[in-house]
């Protein structure tokens, strides 16, 4: 029986107070003060915009520098056609933000304080998803699977705890994690920069975060549809950070720009609420059982914990599902302690020779390239045999890229035939000879 879908996600509200923002208020007034200095922006409803608060709680913040005499009024701008007051730093504030700028360089986007951050994660968990079978056939509908396997990675994926994938290379287990991916669908909140203990850490990534932002308005409106949920968030699809050979231990740390004097969010961070992919395990500078070593704690206990500059440790919330893939045996690269903290070992096999044809059916299709019986016989019948017949994923792809390569530059049609497997085939596995140097 299918299971049901998730409901959607709860958005933060945006805060109602100065109060309520909850940060250290001469560094909510830094930032303001930074922000007007960098962007130059003088009227309410554009500080509003570029500090990412609601109006009536920029205005709170506004009148706190100008009783510490840092912002003045400038009066009404009726010559622009509005009423709107304008606001401008006094040489005071100038200062100050001077000052402000050389102990941090960050402005824009008032932080969110991490406890608050913590009841938005709980809020979105990725652990409160659950997938029904349609959705991810639906996002791997592309791929020729077994029969089994979807049965397999459905309780998996809807577990939101660690996966390991293994299996000889080139049979889909890196598309098979992005079809996990793609089934996820929902959107969740994500903050532009938290802050702890006075420091701001950014999360928001453009590279790692698709923005599903509504339209935007006109930011000079005062009423502004964005408050309807907390703008120091960006609403995305649940993110994606997919990483390879280069992943190292010191990735999975607080990233200090010694530059802007600001941190940046390590890896597994920005993954928050999504999916973090550690491709090609074993392939990385680090032994696999470091890597491992190091997920122990967030993926029993679900937090994590990140060093401050000053040495000072402190937890954040881990809630992503980590799939890790690997061509190797999982007991060659991992003692037992360690495979005991990776909640589902789901083994992806090379295809069947049916399904090994179908995939070369549709590949076929796709490149537009007609079958042909005699082509497809002396394959399976003259060049499987001398490799055991061992069928991979990537082999179909693979050897009709070559022939339609040796047509283009032959200047023939497309077409299939033994003599095309033999040259595309050629070039999939190289001889073993000796090279004299």
């Amino acid at each position: 029986m299918n299971m049901q879908v998730s409901t959607a996600v709860i958005a933060p509200p945006p805060p109602r107070s100065l109060e309520e923002l909850e940060l250290p208020i001469i560094m909510a007034r830094d930032i303001l003060i930074k922000t007007m200095f960098r962007k130059s922006v003088d009227k309410l409803s554009k500080i509003s915009v570029a500090i990412s608060l609601p109006p009536n709680v920029t205005q709170e913040l506004i009148d706190l520098a100008r009783e510490q005499l840092l912002l003045e009024a400038m009066g009404t701008m009726k010559a622009t056609g509005d009423n709107e007051m304008g606001y401008q730093l006094t040489d005071n504030g100038k200062a100050r933000a001077l000052d402000a700028l050389a102990q941090s360089e960050y402005f824009g986007a008032m932080p969110v304080p991490l406890h608050i951050y913590h009841r938005q994660i709980k809020r979105q968990s990725i652990r409160d998803i659950q997938i029904t079978r349609d959705q991810l056939t639906g996002s791997m509908g592309h791929l020729v699977l077994p029969d089994d396997l979807i049965s397999t990675l459905g309780p998996a994926v809807s577990s939101g705890r660690s996966i390991l994938m293994y299996g000889p290379p080139g049979n889909g287990k890196s598309s098979i994690s992005n079809g996990i991916r793609d089934a996820l669908g929902d959107k969740i909140y994500v903050p532009r920069a938290v802050e702890y203990s006075g420091q701001v850490i950014t999360v928001y990534d453009p590279i790692v975060h698709s923005s599903a932002e509504e339209q935007e308005e006109d930011p000079t409106s005062l009423r502004r549809s964005g408050n309807r949920y907390d703008t120091r968030y960006i609403r995305c699809e649940r993110p994606t950070v997919i990483t390879g050979g280069e992943l190292t231990l010191n990735m999975l740390d607080l990233n200090y720009n010694t530059v802007a004097r600001t941190y940046q969010a390590p890896l597994q961070m920005k993954a928050t609420g999504g999916v973090f992919i550690v491709d090609d395990l074993g392939r990385q500078s680090e032994p696999p059982q470091s890597l491992i070593n190091r997920w122990i704690v967030p993926l029993e206990e679900g937090k994590d914990i990140l060093t401050l500059q000053s040495g000072e440790k402190f937890e954040v919330p881990f809630d992503t599902l980590v799939i890790f893939s690997t061509n190797y045996h999982p007991n060659e690269i991992f003692d037992q302690a360690a495979l005991r903290r990776i909640f589902f070992k789901i083994k992806i096999d090379g295809p069947t020779q049916e399904n090994f044809l179908k995939i070369f059916a549709l590949v076929a299709r796709k490149r537009r390239i007609p079958l042909e019986e005699s082509a497809l016989v002396h394959l399976l019948k003259k060049k499987y045999p001398s490799i055991n017949n061992v069928y991979a994923n990537y082999q179909p792809i693979f050897l009709i890229d070559q022939m339609i390569a040796i047509c283009e530059f032959e200047g023939l049609p497309y077409q299939m035939t033994p003599d095309l497997i033999d040259r595309a085939w050629a070039n999939m596995f190289v001889k073993h000879e000796e090279i004299v140097k």
